[in-house]
């Protein structure tokens, strides 16, 4: 339905405020994003924004048509979860975007816990569909409408495009990177962290466009330590497994080490100053979203639930 996309383009147009935003949620080039709306303009059959303003404004069509068109993405789009929920029996069906260690860790222990108590919210027969993949990556999924949810890492030195005005979260958990290194059966340490010349410490690193390597690297910058790279890892398991053989100095999740810590095969190194605090966050669209999506939502704001 070309026309479909045209309307979700212009909705898009008008939220933003602009032109370059809107071409940048929509990940299309500026110019291809202008001819989408010019497009549109020629099926309407009239002139929808006043480009001789700046900001551009909408003229009194564009008013109209930009509420008729909410209306008919948000009627389609519940047409659309209905059918799918028929689709899967009845039971429903629920879209998760988010990373490969959040999905095995946190998103596994939620889901779980939708499926316990009296009256679970996903019930025997739900299809839950889960896809990983780099942030960046699974935000375009959320703003492309192809994910009911997206669970994910927030800090300063992330920058995913989701608007507030079009999309709300709720944070799930408060973590924090902490460097740990391997700690031999004697309980000495296999490395230390130190600023001594001439030094230098082997650094687990994490591969470019990872969220985990964004955080790290705006803290790294910072720190008086020798370190050098000695591997670039593309998840937190496969940093875990290197730590836990020797390799390296790594910053990883404390809710990730907290076991090998007390076991004594790993151990915290440096001081509070060293430690990187990060939130994991939970973001759905504003729109109204499939019953069962509504549920999870709302039975995931309540306090127990967590």
């Amino acid at each position: 339905m070309p026309q479909l996309k045209l309307l979700e383009d212009f909705i898009a147009l008008v939220r933003a405020g602009s032109f370059v935003r809107a071409a940048e949620q929509r990940h299309v080039t500026h110019p291809a994003f202008g001819r989408r709306i010019r497009a549109l303009e020629t099926w309407i059959g009239a002139p929808l924004v006043d480009r001789s303003t700046l900001p551009a404004t909408l003229t009194p069509q564009g008013e109209t048509v930009y509420k008729t068109a909410c209306q008919i993405v948000e009627q389609l789009n519940r047409v659309r979860y209905q059918a799918r929920d028929a689709q899967c029996g009845g039971h429903g069906h629920l879209r998760i975007a988010t990373g490969r260690s959040l999905a095995r860790t946190l998103v596994a222990d939620w889901i779980g816990r939708l499926h316990k108590g009296r009256k679970p919210v996903l019930k025997p027969g739900t299809q839950i569909d889960i896809t990983t993949g780099m942030m960046a990556d699974m935000a375009k999924l959320m703003a492309q409408g192809k994910t009911d949810m997206l669970c994910c890492y927030e800090h300063q030195a992330l920058s995913l495009e989701l608007l507030s005005d079009q999309f709300a979260y709720m944070t799930l958990a408060t973590d924090k990177l902490v460097p740990v290194c391997q700690a031999r059966p004697d309980g000495t340490l296999h490395y230390a962290l130190t600023d001594r010349p001439g030094t230098s410490l082997p650094l687990i690193a994490y591969t470019e466009g990872l969220a985990m390597a964004r955080i790290l690297g705006d803290r790294l910058q910072s720190y008086p330590y020798p370190l050098v790279t000695a591997l670039r890892c593309d998840s937190l398991d496969t940093a875990m497994g290197s730590v836990l053989k020797g390799l390296g100095i790594a910053w990883l999740p404390l809710s990730m080490v907290t076991g090998e810590c007390r076991r004594g095969t790993l151990a915290q190194l440096g001081s509070r100053s060293d430690e990187i605090t990060f939130e994991v966050r939970l973001y759905r669209p504003r729109r109204q979203l499939s019953d069962l999506a509504e549920a999870v939502w709302s039975f995931t704001q309540q306090p127990r639930a967590r």
